[in-house]
């Protein structure tokens, strides 16, 4: 890990390129030059946590590029305009790629994206670019070589010696085989084929229980934004007590939280944008539990107040709102790589301040809804009702 004492350079311009023919043409005007931005000691404690436990820790940007968007569904993927799109994130000091072995081609396209980086970058900048991916096995008999072998393809598919976090997510807790699953990744982490050893959409008893066992995992990633504030309720209170922290997603409720669905009615066939990816679907029905389109329209408007106030959108808001709260190391942000970006906007979050008056005023909508923890349950098991 490079010393973060002095201001670390990020490129912020134009720069030679491998991209496909298409993006090729579209930037044949430019004249390719490297342009360095300078991003201070200060800033950069902004923009960075640390998440660990015991010996175990890694640095990661609080805002992480969600890469469930190339699995299909938000539009095809090209693969060098990806790649070149994952270069661009990183420039701008967004440095933290999280992606799944189920995420379509997420893995391989960051293993292009690492190889353009070491061929590319300087060194200290390489340093500095994380990989966070998931292991997702089916509810089969959780063996060493098992482990093992799945844990060997994301590594050859991502380029890389050791995963910088592997977060692990399992299906039925009433098959404790998940423990088994654990302690194996355990054994690969102190082989050094994992750096830091994560969960993902575990809820607070098998948090616990896995702490119990002696298992050092630094975080778990679950489903967080201004409507679903259920790991406020019992979850950040354990992370509290034992160091754990959270990683979310969902905090821009796939955009359903921006400017582009305020004073938008659905209910009038092609008035407005359509519900047309498999996030916005998801967290629409999120959105049904929490309340009704009335409720959520009050919570735009509310958020839009607050945005106008700082000068940022609302997805700025709805981001530093929830990294304001207990326990969260970083939130989620999902990428269109080649299809669309949002540097700019996302950027904003690190230097904006939401006072107390901003905060009460989001929290104030937000609990008008229903209760997600009594409607739902708690984190991840939406992903395991019957």
């Amino acid at each position: 890990m490079s010393s973060y004492a002095n201001p670390s350079p990020f490129f912020c311009g134009n720069r030679a390129s491998s991209s496909s023919p298409a993006t090729a043409r579209r930037r044949s005007h430019l004249a390719f030059r490297p342009v360095r931005c300078v991003i201070t000691t200060e800033e950069k404690s902004a923009r960075v946590a640390t998440v660990k436990n015991g010996s175990d820790s890694l640095v990661i940007c609080r805002i992480l590029n969600g890469m469930w968007q190339t699995s299909g569904g938000w539009g095809r993927i090209d693969r060098d305009d990806a790649v070149e799109a994952m270069l661009s994130y990183a420039d701008a000091g967004l440095n933290t790629f999280d992606m799944a072995d189920h995420y379509g081609p997420a893995e391989d396209l960051y293993g292009i994206f690492i190889n353009r980086v070491r061929r590319e970058r300087p060194p200290e900048f390489l340093e500095e670019i994380r990989g966070l991916t998931k292991w997702v096995p089916p509810p089969v008999k959780m063996t060493s070589d098992y482990v093992r072998d799945n844990i060997n393809i994301s590594r050859k598919r991502m380029d890389v010696a050791s995963l910088d976090m592997l977060q692990f997510h399992w299906w039925d807790y009433s098959n404790t085989g998940y423990l088994d699953a654990l302690k194996h990744l355990a054994d690969l982490k102190e082989e050094g084929k994992i750096k830091t050893l994560a969960l993902t959409n575990f809820d607070t008893e098998r948090l616990h229980i896995i702490l119990e066992n002696g298992i050092p995992v630094v975080s778990n990633q679950v489903q967080h934004s201004v409507i679903d504030m259920r790991p406020q309720r019992k979850m950040a209170e354990l992370c509290g007590l034992t160091g754990v922290q959270l990683i979310t997603y969902g905090t821009v409720m796939g955009g359903l939280l921006s400017e582009k669905f305020l004073d938008v009615n659905l209910s009038i066939p092609f008035a407005g944008p359509s519900l047309n990816t498999p996030s916005l679907q998801k967290y629409k029905r999120m959105v049904d539990a929490w309340g009704n389109w009335g409720l959520f329209q009050t919570l735009l408007q509310t958020l839009k107040t607050v945005a106008s106030k700082h000068g940022v959108s609302i997805p700025s808001v709805a981001v530093r709102y929830i990294l304001n709260q207990a326990s969260v190391a970083g939130s989620m942000v999902g990428v269109r790589l080649g299809l669309s970006e949002h540097i700019k906007d996302i950027s904003a979050v690190f230097s904006l301040d939401l006072d107390e008056e901003d905060m009460n005023s989001i929290t104030e909508v937000s609990m008008k809804g229903r209760d997600l923890l009594k409607v739902i349950g708690d984190c991840g098991d939406e992903y395991r009702r019957a």
